[in-house]
């Protein structure tokens, strides 16, 4: 079980502040299919606080998440929400056939995922060494996770996050390989599928912005008042068997 952190001494917009945001009219649309998806104008909320494990917890027990903003830290919370649906996954023929190339692993390279996910080579690079501090000491009160697409001994891609309840908040994806990243988001999906408790109907990935590339995987936009509002029951859910086994294997 996750050990609980001490509270945080910042105080942030309730869910109920939050879901009266009104959405601006100051909408960028990213085109390229890795890009950060749609943005409006009111996606950031706040600006300041600190990264410690009790601060990030409330972040995102109140629907936030971070990123750096110049030297402070940002919280967003997107007007057009990105979340998959456990059984809205997209597996493609040519998906499946990779999967059964990789070896699903969970929890066992969690630090060298955040780095990988945070190469500056990336476009669109956002992940400093704040973030990366912050969550591996997550990681290791039993908050984030990494599940991670092996192949011949080597890690070829994988994805990390904060498991809280119901939900799992996707922070970033890699990939070395081809596909590597698909067949790791294939394995949480799976992993989170099997659970013994019944509940996988009441869990959800967040993916923050909803990009071509994730849409194709079945990732839709959902208003922020209703991802808000789905909130509280999420976090209700027991935490998942999946965090707790480590290795499902082959996904697909």
């Amino acid at each position: 079980m996750p050990v609980e952190p001490e509270p945080s001494p910042w105080v942030f917009p309730s869910r109920a502040e939050l879901a009266a945001l009104p959405v601006l009219d100051d909408v960028e649309a990213d085109v390229e299919a890795d890009g950060d998806g749609r943005h409006d104008g009111s996606d950031l909320v706040a600006v300041g606080a600190d990264l410690a494990p009790g601060t990030l917890l409330a972040a995102y027990r109140n629907g936030l998440f971070p990123m750096p903003e110049g030297r402070s830290i940002g919280w967003w919370s997107p007007a057009f929400r990105g979340v998959l649906r456990l059984d809205e996954l997209h597996v493609s023929r040519s998906l499946r056939r990779a999967a059964r190339d990789f070896e699903i692993r969970v929890d066992t390279a969690f630090d060298e995922v955040v780095a990988a996910c945070a190469d500056p080579r990336r476009p669109h690079g956002w992940i400093d060494g704040r973030i990366a501090r912050a969550y591996g000491e997550l990681h290791r009160l039993g908050w984030a996770h990494s599940v991670e697409a092996w192949r011949d001994g080597r890690l070829a891609g994988g994805l990390y996050g904060v498991a809280i309840g119901g939900l799992f908040a996707g922070e970033s994806m890699f990939h070395r390989v081809t596909d590597a990243s698909k067949v790791a988001l294939l394995g949480l999906v799976e992993g989170l599928r099997s659970d013994p408790d019944g509940a996988a109907g009441r869990r959800l990935v967040d993916v923050q912005w909803a990009t071509r590339h994730l849409c194709g995987l079945g990732v839709r936009e959902i208003p922020r008042a209703g991802y808000l509002a789905a909130l509280e029951d999420l976090l209700a859910v027991p935490v998942a068997a999946l965090w707790e086994r480590g290795h499902p294997g082959r996904a697909g």
